[in-house]
């Protein structure tokens, strides 16, 4: 068990004020690790680990991250590129027109790709450099099931047999290209003694429309959406020895969707 363990380990996690960045952060804490907290957003439940304002699609930003931390504790071992964002519309009206294809707008387009693509290239990058100065280091990456199957777009049809929404398309090809980046640092950084790990998860429940969760359940093996505690140990494994001989791997955590 001492190979799960983080004890005196710096882990920097993005997007750590979302739902499953916090479920990270406690993870990591919980197994031992110094967790340094970064996001635009600061909450009060991040007040347990060292919060740092990140911009993470400007190198700056994310160079200032990686300077504070080294001079704060020394080294980078752990780096959690966890930040990304789904498309939001101004106008829940237009939401249905504006997500389908054929009318998608290139600004959410291209701001999905910086955000959920240029940004863990960015971090990656930036704090990859000081990993490679210990010549050891865990980059885990989380992507997502859509990154690897299409989204079903009968989930977002409602009791009446309308279609409320389309998942868009920018979501899952950032996803897939945060996959495939992953693997692309894993070959290239292998004889560094950096580690590049993919985390896939599938949906988690939160406070969605119930026929929603009903029809995720119904696709899904074990038929549930998942809690943010189903990922906290996948976490600690990627980020730990106990994955040591593990990159450039996918590991997919989602009640099954995938396998069928």
């Amino acid at each position: 068990m001492e190979r799960f363990s983080l004890k005196r380990k710096v882990a920097i996690v993005t997007g750590a004020s979302g739902l499953i960045g916090k479920a990270f952060c406690e993870a990591l804490k919980e197994a031992g690790a110094i967790v340094v907290a970064a996001d635009i957003i600061e909450t009060e439940e991040l007040n347990d680990y060292y919060y740092h304002f990140t911009d993470i699609t400007d190198e700056l930003s994310v160079q200032k991250l990686a300077d504070c931390v080294i001079k704060k504790f020394g080294r980078i071992d752990i780096l959690v590129n966890n930040a990304a964002i789904n498309d939001m519309f101004e106008d829940p009206k237009a939401s249905l027109e504006l997500s389908k294809f054929e009318n998608y707008p290139l600004e959410l387009w291209e701001k999905s790709l910086k955000v959920n693509l240029t940004g863990t290239f960015i971090c990656s990058k930036i704090i990859g450099k000081q990993m490679l100065l210990n010549a050891k280091g865990s980059i885990i990456n989380i992507a997502s099931t859509y990154g690897i199957t299409a989204p079903d777009q009968n989930l977002y049809i409602d009791l009446n047999g309308v279609q409320t929404f389309y998942k868009p398309p920018a979501y899952s090809a950032s996803k897939g290209g945060v996959i495939m980046l992953s693997k692309f640092l894993a070959s290239y950084w292998g004889k560094s003694g950096i580690r590049v790990n993919t985390l896939s998860p599938g949906g988690v429940e939160n406070n969605q429309d119930a026929v929603f969760v009903e029809k995720y359940s119904d696709k899904t093996p074990l038929h549930r959406m998942a809690s943010v505690d189903d990922y906290k140990g996948a976490i600690v494994f990627l980020a730990s020895d106990a994955s040591s001989y593990m990159t450039g791997a996918n590991l997919i955590i989602d009640g099954g969707w995938t396998s069928w």
